[in-house]
């Protein structure tokens, strides 16, 4: 993780890489973007954009390549072990974020380039990262008395681990749920790919010859679309809304409350009224007012047009000889009827061609056609998961964009 990536592309290693290696390489990695940040507090010159913006966009290197490499480990091929470090590392990228940022010598560098930055000379690029700096600066909270800055460090930290914490819960509820169907009754109304994709669910769960629903999105709405089964479908919809808010250990009810009274202290400290006004300050929005205006304006005309359709759903479930009110898990279902009936449009029939290989051929093939770019598929690049394929992208003159995993 520290040393020289010796691999096509300059790559990580991933055969090499342990989970046990992730937190000595991220302290390492902490200690060293500290070190650099003081380097440029301690830089006796005046401020400039070389020896503070750019020196600062130059710094943390090593700690953006151990960074990523463990981000997208933890979030697309994550382990026990690997949320156990999650959970410990997020409130220290926290405070390692907010030593920076409330750096009182740091920030009067920036701020004395910002306060004269008409009289730089920096072209559009330079202008853009010095305002957005100073800006991440000062809603960061680096204009604060001492005691507010101690205080949003300490916000920060805990919504952290609060976040991570929320994250981890909605996955293992995810993962520890699944609806074994038994029998032909259990699978009335699913196709024969969509059947296929259930056994394969069912085996790897060790449970080879039967069928599973899981909360993975493919195989919850797939199973709410087309399950003839009412019962069924309401108890899967029902798991899948309830992630988080289980009775037990991943229950996210009380982290989300202390989560929304924590950003609400921390807009205070800032200045706002409340996490919204925060939030969207440094947005197109710019206020709540706004957003709410904008989502009247939709609000009446969508609802509308929601009810036009449910009365429509409705209408086909009475002919079909259903006369219970259109729930929320019989949506997806007899929509699809009724575009199936207006349109002649058979989602499971446009399955086959939604395979991955077309789908990423197709995408490549759109890429190519609007940017000029090509792809070309490489087997000497390491993988941090056997299933994962890798193709180098370059451009129209043939030159190396990136790697595309």
């Amino acid at each position: 993780l520290l040393g020289a990536w010796r691999t096509p592309f300059g790559i990580a290693p991933f055969g090499k890489i342990l989970a046990e290696h992730f937190e000595p390489a991220l302290e390492h990695a902490f200690a060293l973007h500290r070190a650099e940040v003081r380097a440029i507090t301690r830089n006796p010159a005046r401020p400039t954009f070389a020896n503070t913006l750019l020196a600062m966009e130059r710094s943390g290197q090593t700690l953006s390549a151990v960074a990523s490499v463990f981000g997208n480990i933890e979030s697309t091929d994550s382990s026990e072990e690997l949320r156990v470090i999650a959970r410990r590392m997020s409130p220290r990228f926290a405070a390692h974020d907010s030593a920076i940022l409330l750096n009182a010598p740091l920030f009067k560098r920036v701020d004395a380039l910002y306060e004269r930055r008409d009289r730089l000379k920096l072209d559009q690029e330079q202008q853009r990262l010095l305002e957005r700096t100073h800006l991440s600066f000062v809603r960061a909270g680096a204009r604060l008395a001492p005691k507010a800055k101690k205080r949003v460090a300490e916000i920060n930290e805990r919504l952290a681990t609060l976040v991570t914490e929320f994250m981890q819960n909605v996955l293992k509820d995810e993962q520890s749920w699944h609806m074994v169907l038994d029998g032909e009754n259990d699978l009335a109304g699913l196709p024969e790919g969509f059947r296929a994709s259930a056994a394969r669910a069912a085996a790897e769960k060790g449970l080879a010859g039967r069928h599973v629903i899981t909360l993975a999105r493919s195989s919850v709405e797939g199973f709410v679309t087309f399950s003839a089964r009412r019962d069924l479908r309401e108890q899967a919809f029902n798991a899948w809304i309830a992630r988080g808010a289980n009775d037990g250990p991943t229950d996210n009810r009380k982290v989300l409350a202390e989560i929304v009274e924590l950003r609400a202290e921390y807009a205070r400290l800032l200045g706002y009224d409340t996490f919204a006004e925060f939030s969207l300050a440094d947005t197109m929005a710019k206020t709540p007012a706004a957003v709410d205006k904008l989502l009247g304006e939709v609000w009446s005309h969508a609802r509308d047009k929601a009810i036009e359709e449910r009365d429509a759903l409705a209408l086909a479930a009475r002919a079909d000889g259903c006369n219970d009110a259109i729930a929320a898990w019989d949506w997806r279902y007899w929509a699809e009827k009724v575009r199936r009936e207006r349109y002649d449009l058979d989602e499971a029939a446009l399955r086959p061609y939604l395979q991955l290989d077309n789908i990423v051929a197709a995408a490549f093939a759109c890429a190519s056609r609007l940017f000029g770019l090509k792809f070309v598929a490489r087997d000497d690049v390491p993988v941090y998961h056997p299933d994962v394929r890798v193709w180098e992208v370059k451009d129209k003159k043939g030159a190396h964009v990136g790697l595309f995993l």
